[in-house]
């Protein structure tokens, strides 16, 4: 199973929207990098809801319920997404500042790569992260 991580910002979709919606089309992305991952995962990968520009912090924990197809927002037919099912919430949010305090992930992409909106966690970060947040399921 690989690992990711996917920015929404609260006010456009919220993790509480997530929740409340169960299995969610996660549209929108328009960058061919975030594409292209979007295009890597399967069905059972698990990521990181975060929350970006509000609250800047990791929130939850999301499953990937169905692998990437056309994006039905996209009318040029160019782009892709995937649906993603809530798995849960993160006890303990882990913020962005944490993280970037935390000299173990200076190669997290998401330090690295910042506007990046679904990117790759490695195993090893996933794990940290999920101490951090106080997350014990897999």
């Amino acid at each position: 199973m690989a690992h990711w991580l996917v920015k929404s910002e609260p006010d456009a979709f919220s993790w509480d929207q997530q929740v409340r919606n169960g299995t969610e089309p996660w549209t929108g992305v328009r960058n061919a990098l975030a594409a292209n991952n979007l295009k890597a995962m399967r069905q059972g990968d698990r990521a990181f809801f975060y929350h970006s520009n509000i609250g800047k912090a990791i929130v939850g924990v999301v499953e990937v319920a169905r692998e990437a197809y056309p994006d039905p927002t996209d009318e040029t037919g160019r782009w892709v997404c995937v649906d993603m099912r809530a798995v849960g919430p993160l006890p303990q949010p882990v913020t962005l500042a944490a993280i970037k305090a935390d000299p173990d992930f200076a190669d997290l992409a998401l330090v690295r790569q910042s506007r990046l909106s679904v990117m790759p966690v490695s195993d090893a970060h996933w794990a940290r992260l999920c101490t951090l947040g106080g997350w014990t399921r897999d």
